[in-house]
């Protein structure tokens, strides 16, 4: 079985556990990917019954495949996380990835990997522990398939205000540890649902950083996240026209539209143009 890649998942949208009937909706939404999450959104006193829901759900959903299906289960260290992990192992996985949260170690990515087989694992940086251990996190084996940066917990946990300059350093260990691992990386999500320029600019700057995605808390995030990381029209042009350039100079510097093009340029051009591949062959 082959572990399922997110380097082409733009956007992924959280579905609480215990509402499994928005999950149908989500897998219509637009969104490269949806999340049901057995976390955040589900009190302690719910978290039996909506993993009962989530697994009924994972075992009786639609059979497209445009869509990734992950399940974010709860930390490793609570009862939950535990309970979580065995019934998900007991179930032999049915979903294309799983969300882990609050990774502090790679011995924990390597204990999930080792119960649920061949299914791709997000790997969530929360904390500062887990700041200090997300290049281990992000090599802990070949599930690893992303990470994901959360900045809420994580400014929690750094006694930081949760806005874009204090958490810039985490943001850019994150996208570091991704980055040298080879796998794709998700910003946390933008939390204020009406601010649209906000979002957007968000957006913009975790792409510009070097994130591959981010994730939403609600489907009218979607368009935003979608547009900002999807090479547009103009950008996969310039990029084949650099490496066009480039080939024909035998790789030697050369010139495109007024611009030098060296190694580096070509190989960010090389980049887009298989990211625009990537998600053209994936219908997106």
């Amino acid at each position: 079985m082959s572990i399922v890649r997110l380097d082409s998942c733009r956007a992924l949208l959280f579905v609480p556990a215990t509402r499994p009937d928005r999950a149908d909706k989500a897998l219509a939404s637009g969104a490269d990917g949806i999340v049901i999450d057995l976390e955040d959104a589900v009190a302690a006193a719910h978290k039996d019954a909506a993993r009962g829901q989530a697994l009924e759900w994972l075992a009786r959903r639609p059979a497209q495949r445009e869509t990734a299906v992950g399940l974010r289960i709860n930390s490793l260290g609570t009862r939950a996380g535990l309970q979580d992990l065995a019934s998900l192992a007991e179930a032999r996985c049915p979903c294309d990835f799983v969300m882990l949260p609050k990774l502090e170690s790679a011995f924990e990515v390597q204990l999930h990997a080792r119960h649920l087989g061949d299914v791709a694992l997000l790997c969530m940086i929360e904390t500062a522990a887990g700041l200090e251990e997300a290049m281990r996190i992000a090599t802990a084996g070949r599930g690893v398939a992303a990470l994901g940066f959360g900045g809420l917990d994580l400014s929690v946990d750094l006694r930081a205000k949760f806005a874009w300059e204090p958490l810039l350093f985490g943001r850019s260990r994150v996208v570091q540890a991704a980055s040298a691992a080879g796998i794709a990386v998700f910003d946390v999500p933008y939390l204020d649902l009406r601010d649209d320029a906000g979002l957007a600019g968000e957006c913009a700057r975790a792409r510009a950083m070097g994130f591959t995605g981010k994730v939403a808390i609600h489907p009218s995030h979607l368009p935003a996240i979608l547009a900002a990381f999807t090479p547009s029209a103009q950008e996969a042009n310039d990029a084949r026209g650099i490496l066009q350039s480039f080939e024909r100079s035998g790789g030697n510097v050369c010139e495109y539209q007024g611009k030098m093009v060296d190694e580096p340029v070509a190989r960010a051009a090389r980049r887009v143009v298989e990211l625009a591949a990537r998600l053209q062959g994936a219908g997106r």
